[in-house]
């Protein structure tokens, strides 16, 4: 019975560090994610006027905002927040675009034409610009947020898949099974998109980072999600005006959004010397 890892994968697996380290802190943020309401004694939402601005410490470990309200139980339940926004924030224009972009470079011609005319129309637009005002227009709110980023950030998807399509159609095992008489749907699917979508899932892993920064972004303005449901943006606009008497109600978010940050670049580049390994 053959193994369902191969030696070499096994291998490639164990020498890739950043993707080692990046799936560790990956695990640590979704554990927050799943069971921080578990892991700290506090409710992210209860107001103490009594335990208002208290410094890092015992038991408020990383103090207390404004209202008293335990900032660590709010980094914590924004995690669960945050990476449920962000994570459809970004499947979603991956499917969309990735299909679009699957359609595109295969058909060609006046299909192609179109969309990629489309395409250079919101690529030139700045990437922030169009998902404020998208916002703004429609207004604050997680629906939102979602129809804004799944309307700007399928075009990078679409781009690079049809870029790699375009490749890969002039390739022997494309004409083949195109000589063979299968449905465009079977050719596309099965035998063009497996051999083509490796560089938009290692695209994914970098987009969160934009994206987690644009979701937060929205927060800090207050164009996102709303208090007082606890989100990183939020909390460190709210900090703004006790940055010097407490630092800490803004630190420790910048520091959550960071500890993302560097988790999905790591894993990241880690898939990208996975899925492409060296000769």
């Amino acid at each position: 019975m053959r193994p369902l890892v191969s030696d070499a994968t096994r291998l490639r697996f164990a020498r890739n560090g950043n993707l080692q380290f990046g799936l560790a802190m990956l695990s640590l943020l979704v554990l927050a994610s799943v069971a921080g309401s578990a892991l700290v004694p506090f409710d992210p939402l209860d107001i103490d006027f009594g335990q208002a601005l208290q410094p890092p410490g015992w038991p408020h470990l990383f103090g207390t905002d404004d209202l008293g309200r335990d900032v660590l139980a709010r980094v914590v339940a924004s995690a669960s927040v945050d990476m449920k926004v962000v994570s459809i924030c970004v499947l979603l224009p991956f499917l969309i675009g990735s299909t679009i972009g699957l359609v595109s470079g295969y058909f060609g011609g006046w299909i192609d034409l179109i969309i990629m005319r489309f395409v250079d129309v919101l690529w030139a637009f700045p990437f922030y610009v169009l998902v404020i005002s998208i916002v703004g227009a429609l207004g604050p709110g997680t629906g939102n947020i979602y129809l804004a980023f799944s309307m700007v950030v399928w075009i990078s998807f679409a781009r690079i898949v049809r870029g790699e399509v375009l490749l890969a159609r002039r390739l022997e095992y494309t004409q083949a099974v195109s000589v063979l008489g299968y449905s465009h749907a079977r050719i596309m699917l099965r035998h063009v998109l497996p051999n083509v979508i490796t560089p938009a899932i290692v695209f994914m892993m970098a987009d969160v980072v934009l994206t987690i920064l644009g979701v937060t972004s929205l927060g800090f303005l207050g164009l996102g999600i709303q208090p007082p449901t606890p989100e990183w943006g939020v909390m460190i606009a709210e900090g703004r005006n006790f940055i010097q008497d407490g630092w800490w109600i803004s630190l420790f978010p910048g520091l959550a959004i960071v500890f993302v940050g560097i988790t999905f670049s790591l894993i990241g580049d880690g898939l990208d010397d996975f899925l492409r390994p060296k000769p």
